[in-house]
């Protein structure tokens, strides 16, 4: 029996657009913004890139510190509790675990290596340093609130300079140096694997996403803070 030409074309037309239809990102169900971003969270990341996002917090942590610098030269009250909570992000997310990470995992494998065994060593006792300071500017963040006393203030002002002067070249060394070599100590089977070690540590520290979370209270704290519009650092 021959095919009506008529009813064929209504057909081929009828599937061709539920086939559009499905295709479509309505019907593929078009996800969230934030959706996208946790999904894109769940790729593997490589350990260099790993410590190095880390990085960004801790800058983002800088960024706080500088402000109370600034208020506490220009004798500007402000409320201690910011302050010492992004002291307690230091110590919980970078010392207890960044650093932890790369005494644990990277500085070991450099000195078995024999590479830039120096810069390990600096590295090292900077961290040693960085702990102590965090100890005094989490201690005297609780007495410069909303008033000043002179020996307190300014040892408080000391700690978050040699915090700031230190750090800054401490990460950019890691960065730029100590990072990228990472490749050269390791194969690259052990390379992909501490990747996937350093995300399992994240979630047993952090729970589920704790990178993100991490991110999200340092904004908090920069919102509180009113320095959380990237606008107001650029150039008028």
């Amino acid at each position: 029996m021959l095919e009506n030409p008529t009813t064929r074309r209504s057909f081929l037309h009828r599937t061709s657009i539920a086939g559009a239809a499905l295709l479509s990102p309505l019907a593929l169900g078009q996800q969230k913004p934030e959706e996208e971003g946790k999904e894109n969270s769940d790729e593997k990341i490589s350990p260099a890139e790993d410590l190095m996002r880390e990085h960004g917090v801790l800058n983002r942590i800088l960024l706080i510190y500088d402000e109370h610098l600034k208020m506490l030269t220009e004798k500007h009250p402000f409320d201690g509790s910011i302050l010492a909570s992004a002291a307690d992000i230091v110590r919980r997310f970078v010392e207890d675990y960044h650093e932890k990470l790369e005494e644990d995992f990277l500085f070991p494998r450099f000195r078995k290596a024999g590479k830039h065994v120096k810069l390990v060593d600096t590295l090292l006792a900077q961290h040693k340093a960085g702990r102590d300071l965090t100890a005094k500017i989490r201690e005297l963040a609780g007495t410069a609130t909303l008033k000043y006393v002179s020996t307190d203030s300014e040892k408080l002002a000391d700690a978050l300079r040699s915090f700031l002067r230190m750090y800054r070249p401490h990460e950019a060394r890691e960065d730029t140096v100590l990072f990228p070599a990472f490749r050269t100590v390791v194969s690259p089977h052990e390379y992909d694997s501490l990747g996937e070690d350093f995300e399992k540590k994240e979630d047993e520290m952090f729970g589920d996403e704790g990178f993100f979370k991490v991110v999200d209270q340092v904004a908090q704290l920069e919102k509180r803070l009113g320095i959380y519009e990237l606008a107001q650092f650029t150039p008028r």
